[in-house]
């Protein structure tokens, strides 16, 4: 790959105008972070040393990342990482990319979980939302499932990047089929995406995330039946039971869980001021 010189500036200024190109959103920030990624920078160095020289092997190497992100490859697949509540996971293609939204519902988890308790995570993926609660927790245990053996690899690799091994158990299973005991909260982020969405998706998910954790068939509604038909069984009594949700999802998944018996089920809206979290805690019906 040839560039007009190999400084900082220059080679950052190659990104930008492949990304722009490529008509790839927020180019000029993916363009910096690549570079910061091959050059193990940071964002002040475009700034306070633009005429940095960049080595002729590191060049060579970015050009080839620009290229692969020209084709829609999201970043964090790239870069194999990505930051979530203030703790940096390792992603692969393998499982859905953690978003910001996502925190939300880890920090409305939180407001239920006190010291000692045992978290369910379903449909854990890259194991963010479990490992963010526990890390955040004192003497919590969690045990997280998935359907999917090499997300369950990428979380087992987060638990130990974390030195959180010691309080959790990543389980594989569909659904509740391989999961034993209760606990005193459940979480989830499932897939919720109505299957004819799926094609209406940016390039970065619908081509490059798995489809086995977007895909929540015909209304997206599938997982949030299944899970809250069965996660009465896994629940001790009180105990709360969280989704993230899509924007349009709030109201379908309230009455889903008031119909089981759940009680004061609340949506919670995300900083974009759109429906994100469901919670409700077990309430005991009068056959138990």
């Amino acid at each position: 790959m040839k560039f007009m010189d190999y400084q900082y500036r220059s080679v950052y200024h190659y990104g930008c105008e492949k990304l722009m190109e490529a008509e790839v959103p927020e180019y000029e920030l993916d363009a910096r972070l690549l570079l910061e990624y091959v050059c193990g920078t940071d964002r002040n160095t475009l700034l306070v040393h633009p005429d940095l020289e960049v080595d002729v092997n590191q060049a060579e190497t970015y050009a080839s990342l620009i290229e692969k992100r020209s084709r829609r490859i999201p970043l964090q697949h790239l870069t194999g990482e990505q930051d979530f509540m203030g703790l940096r996971f390792r992603v692969s293609e393998h499982v859905l990319i953690p978003r910001q939204d996502t925190e939300i519902l880890v920090e409305e988890a939180m407001k239920y979980l006190h010291e000692g308790m045992r978290v369910l995570d379903m449909c854990t993926g890259s194991g963010c939302i479990l490992l963010s609660l526990l890390h955040y927790s004192n003497d919590c245990t969690g045990v997280g499932v998935d359907v999917s053996e090499q997300a369950l690899q990428v979380a087992r690799e987060n638990a130990s990047l974390l030195t959180l091994e010691d309080r959790v158990k990543f389980v594989h299973s569909d659904l509740f089929d391989q999961v034993e005991g209760r606990f005193d909260l459940i979480v989830s982020n499932p897939p919720y995406i109505a299957t004819e969405e799926i094609e209406k998706l940016m390039p970065e998910v619908r081509d490059h995330e798995p489809r086995l954790a977007l895909d929540g068939t015909e209304d997206g509604l599938y997982f949030y039946r299944k899970i809250i038909e069965d996660s009465r069984d896994y629940l001790t009594p009180g105990g709360y039971l969280l989704f993230e949700i899509g924007y349009d999802q709030g109201l379908s998944v309230s009455e889903l869980m008031r119909q089981a018996g759940y009680k004061e089920v609340t949506v919670y809206r995300d900083y974009a001021g759109l429906d994100r979290v469901v919670s409700g805690y077990r309430g005991i019906l009068q056959s138990e």
